[in-house]
């Protein structure tokens, strides 16, 4: 079955793609849900104008993209937990933890675009973060004892 996402699906692609799915996930998930629509002959013609309108503002949104990953790279962050004995710590360090040390150096990303294994021990680690479909940068942030 061949759908026009209306909006980003995780692990199948972003919005305006034209997939291929299984009939059952596009029929009963995808479609009820808003997130797709079949993909006829007059959705792909629109879908085609639509996009031809969209690229010049795509290109001004990944341009401001690259200006925040330049500003994103040039910070150290520095996530502070509790530890405890050596140097494990008590729970862990995720996507939500390193969101809200961005937002306390003033830049806002939602936590779904980053996406960091689970921080368990100190040290220094890598965050992956979209900030656009075309533009991810690798964010480095250490993991340090709270005082």
């Amino acid at each position: 079955m061949e759908l026009i996402l209306k909006q980003d699906v995780e692990n199948l692609g972003f919005k305006d793609d034209v997939v291929t799915v299984k009939n059952g996930y596009g029929r009963n998930f995808l479609i009820p849900t808003g997130n797709a629509v079949l993909a006829t002959k007059s959705a792909k013609k629109a879908l085609e104008e639509t996009l031809k309108q969209r690229a010049y503002k795509e290109a001004k949104e990944i341009e401001e993209a690259n200006k925040v990953a330049e500003a994103i790279k040039a910070l150290e962050i520095k996530i502070t937990a509790k530890v405890g004995q050596g140097d494990k710590l008590f729970g862990s360090v995720n996507n939500i933890d390193v969101a809200e040390a961005l937002a306390k150096e003033g830049q806002d990303i939602d936590k779904k675009y980053i996406s960091v294994t689970t921080v368990k021990r100190l040290g220094k680690y890598t965050a992956a973060v979209r900030l656009h479909r075309a533009v991810n940068i690798d964010l480095e942030f250490e993991v340090i004892a709270q005082a």
